[in-house]
């Protein structure tokens, strides 16, 4: 047998009030009495009452402006994905009202970052979706949109202490530990490894730090002390000291078997060692971008870690539309999968729609 259907009639007869007076205690609106109140809430939850959420989004006709602070596709190939994600949302919830705006800065110069985080916040959206890579200029907008009490999620990069609505993306830590073990199994004796930060500073991005600590960890919690860690931070701007500090990293370090490149830039590396014809470094890397993708299957990539970028903007949205027009709890966190892909396993990835 179906589920009885409980209607505001059914609860204003049992507690001997109106319909009027039912709704109004149910979207807690307008004045009723404190024992009426109790006595209707009561019965609510005795007759298991479940409003009709879809009808009342509906009916009610607002719009939810959502903004979108995210880095330009165009100057950094791995932000298609999670525009996709944020796209394919908006698709799905277009009908309940929510509109999205994009407001997209490029992700290597911080004051493109302040100037579109400005203008988002003049506009006074109704909720903030957004991947925070600069993290000391982006704490002074969390305090502005906390003060505003603009709801806002973060995805891509983990920053808990302003309290975000919710968070949506990788472990970074624990996708550091991943890689550790990846290259370790690929050079079971002792070797020197390379954790190669490209494009991005640590100092203002506290998931390559994260990423970094779990890389090391995983060799100070297993005993691994034969084996030596080296990094660099690397900037491809600059073509000639990009070559320069990599040929210099080669040459000082005859024992390096592994480079675990903890951003979306192992192609760079690859490349390298491609054109030196060098084929005994081990390559950890992340995403699924083409440059990527090329190089894993010639082999000159060992790994990607795939993080769901895709579903880290899809969910941003997803998450926003539960909490503004549905009224649920949202988790805080939610960590998506770290698969490992291999040449080997790499088409299933590429159809995946997440």
């Amino acid at each position: 047998m179906g589920k009885k259907v409980i209607r505001i009639k059914d609860i204003a007869e049992k507690a001997q009030v109106s319909t009027g007076t039912v709704d109004r205690v149910i979207h807690n609106r307008g004045r009723v009495a404190e024992d009426v109140k109790e006595r209707v809430n009561s019965i609510i939850k005795q007759l298991n009452y479940e409003p009709n959420l879809m009808a009342r989004v509906l009916s009610s006709r607002k719009t939810f402006n959502i903004a979108a602070l995210i880095p330009d596709h165009k100057i950094d190939a791995y932000w298609s994905a999670p525009k996709s994600g944020i796209k394919k949302a908006e698709s799905e919830f277009r009908a309940y009202g929510t509109k999205i705006e994009y407001y997209t800065f490029n992700p290597y110069k911080v004051e493109s970052f302040v100037k579109k985080a400005d203008e988002l916040t003049k506009e006074k959206p109704d909720a903030i979706i957004l991947s925070p890579i600069f993290y000391k200029e982006t704490l002074p907008f969390f305090e502005k949109w906390k003060s505003q009490n603009i709801p806002f999620v973060l995805f891509n990069t983990e920053i808990h202490e302003y309290d975000p609505l919710s968070y949506i993306g990788q472990d970074s830590y624990q996708s550091g530990l991943i890689a550790a073990k990846l290259i370790h199994y690929g050079n079971p004796d002792p070797s020197t490894f390379l954790v190669a930060h490209i494009d991005e500073g640590t100092a203002n991005a506290a998931h390559l730090e994260k990423k970094e600590q779990g890389f090391r960890d995983y060799f100070e919690q297993n005993s691994l002390s034969d084996y030596q860690i080296i990094r660099a931070e690397l900037n491809t701007a600059q073509l000639s000291s990009f070559l320069n500090a990599f040929d210099t990293i080669l040459r000082e370090n005859p024992e390096l078997k592994g480079i675990y490149v903890t951003t979306s830039k192992a192609h760079e590396i690859a490349n390298l060692l491609q054109q030196k014809h060098i084929r005994t470094l081990k390559i950890v890397g992340y995403d699924l971008v083409s440059k990527n993708i090329k190089l894993l299957n010639n082999g000159m990539i060992s790994f990607l870690i795939n993080q769901h970028p895709k579903g880290q903007g899809y969910w941003s949205v997803s998450h926003l539309v539960d909490h503004l027009i549905f009224k649920k709890e949202v988790p805080m966190l939610k960590y998506l999968p770290l698969d490992i892909v291999t040449k080997e396993n790499l088409n299933y990835y590429l159809d995946s729609d997440e």
